[in-house]
């Protein structure tokens, strides 16, 4: 039987009215198991009536009130992890493992929510002029709205709302229609750890619910995590409604490896950074570039660990790496690797007939491995968010700084060697937001922000950490004269106020 998910507006499960359906799939068995109402703009309106008449109250509460139901939260969620897991998996097809370090990671975003009240305090000057004092404060911006990808269900939303909430906002949650259930949860767990009705809300749906949040007056903020032309697409429509936004797109990462790394060590990471969660992360490692002599042997190394994965549904514990989420998605990356060899490229590994033996209708794909890749070709060019890894080769640094720097995209990237003057040079010469040095997957711990350069980020705030807290409050300052009960009224006075 399937089961139908519905939204979550001021602190209850209302139907969807809208009469619209999606379908959501089970991507290992290619079963639809779930149905998903999609939200009309009138429902949209009614989420955001919910938030905005929870901020009169809300945005007036204490840090110590909003600070308590977050710890209350933290301990069901910590408690309830393998539930949310589970979800994860059944809808976007990951593994297990992998859906449990997706909740740990969204996790330390609350941790950082829960200690707030550092990033909140204000600055006070004293004695600026004769008995003036200048104080700035942050306040809350009032209903914000996030709209959260497929590849990350659980940990995408909590790098928005944790925050959003802590700093006194409230939050209008439009995850992806593709896995909806784990949002349900959060929602269910928030309310259980006592968050008022109203103060988060769950609205499913496509583009007509998106397209509401990003025009609605009362709306006055929106963080958005997904591709780079619908970041764009976000950015623009948002901004032209007065509204502050952080869009983060797509991503084309590199990896340079030294002719002086532990290629060992390089091939274990690329393998890892490439391939896992089916390489349906905006981090992943989707191009090295091999400089110097070494090309070949890495190549090796890294085949020679890819053939050894796994490939299985999420649930079974044997299994390394899931499906992709959607039929129509894994036929898309598919594409890149049956038109490689066209474009110039040598496929080392060839993963597009890949199946699995009792799941012959999920959306299987298995490991692919190209090496000598051009950079004219699609599969270089283009974010494919699939288990397709690339090898460029180069001679020098510099060649391979310059393949780096000329990709539209700035999101993350690494470099592999054992020289620290070039380690140095490279996280100083790089175009890009995150920098790993002998560290694959630079995703930053939740006290330092995440963002990306060029078309990777589109807005001027990166999301969580510091950048986060910004994003989610906006500053005052206060100039106050402190009457001196001596003095005798002075008359009016039309000038600036005298400071010296």
């Amino acid at each position: 039987m399937t089961k139908t998910v519905n939204h979550w507006i001021g602190g209850k499960t209302v139907e969807g009215a809208s009469g619209t359906y999606g379908p959501v799939t089970n991507p290992a068995t290619g079963e639809v198991t779930t149905k998903v109402a999609f939200a009309s703009a009138d429902e949209v309106d009614a989420a955001v009536a919910a938030a905005k008449e929870a901020y009169l109250t809300w945005g007036q509460s204490s840090l110590a009130q909003r600070t308590s139901i977050l710890f209350t939260f933290r301990a069901l969620l910590d408690a309830n992890r393998d539930a949310i897991a589970e979800l994860i998996t059944a809808e976007h097809g990951k593994v297990h493992s992998d859906a449990l370090g997706e909740v740990a990671r969204g996790l330390e975003i609350v941790d950082l929510a829960c200690g707030i009240s550092v990033q909140l305090k204000g600055e006070l000057s004293t004695q600026v002029a004769s008995r003036v004092d200048v104080s700035s404060i942050r306040q809350p911006l009032g209903v914000v709205a996030g709209i959260t990808p497929f590849n990350f269900p659980a940990m995408v939303p909590m790098w928005m709302f944790p925050l959003a909430i802590a700093c006194g906002n409230t939050f209008v949650l439009k995850p992806s229609e593709k896995d909806p259930s784990a949002s349900l949860k959060i929602a269910e767990l928030l309310s259980e750890a006592g968050l008022p009705d109203g103060v988060f809300n769950v609205v499913h749906g496509d583009k007509v619910a998106v397209d509401r949040l990003l025009e609605h007056p009362d709306v006055k903020a929106v963080s958005f995590v997904g591709s780079t032309p619908i970041a764009r697409y976000i950015h623009s429509t948002a901004s032209a409604n007065g509204k502050r936004v952080q869009a983060l797109g797509g991503a084309k990462n590199h990896m340079l490896v030294l002719p002086d790394a532990d290629l060992d060590a390089a091939a274990d990471a690329a393998v890892s950074a490439a391939y896992g969660s089916a390489g349906e992360r905006c981090m992943a490692i989707s191009a090295v570039v091999a400089v110097g002599s070494i090309g070949d042997e890495l190549v090796e190394k890294i085949r020679e660990r890819a053939e050894k994965i796994k490939i299985g549904p999420g649930d079974d514990p044997a299994s390394e790496m899931g499906p992709l989420i959607t039929q129509v998605h894994r036929d898309k990356v598919a594409s890149y690797v049956e038109g490689a060899a066209a474009e110039g490229a040598e496929v080392v590994l060839d993963g597009t007939g890949y199946t699995v033996d009792g799941f012959e209708d999920g959306h299987w794909i298995g490991i692919s491995l190209l090496d000598k890749v051009p950079t004219s070709a699609k599969a270089y060019q283009d974010e494919i968010f699939g288990p397709v890894l690339c090898v460029l080769r180069t001679e020098t640094y510099e060649e391979a700084l310059d393949i780096v720097n000329a990709s539209p995209f700035g999101n993350g990237t690494a470099i592999f060697t054992r020289d620290g003057g070039a380690a140095r040079r490279f996280q100083l010469e790089v175009e890009a937001g995150m920098v790993g040095v002998n560290v694959p997957i630079p995703v930053p711990v939740g006290y330092h922000s995440f963002g990306g350069w060029k078309d990777s980020l589109f807005g001027d705030h990166h999301i969580y950490g510091n950048d986060g807290t910004h994003f989610y409050t906006r500053g005052k300052v206060v100039t106050t004269r402190w009457p001196d009960p001596a003095d005798a009224p002075t008359g009016v006075d039309l000038g600036f106020p005298r400071n010296h």
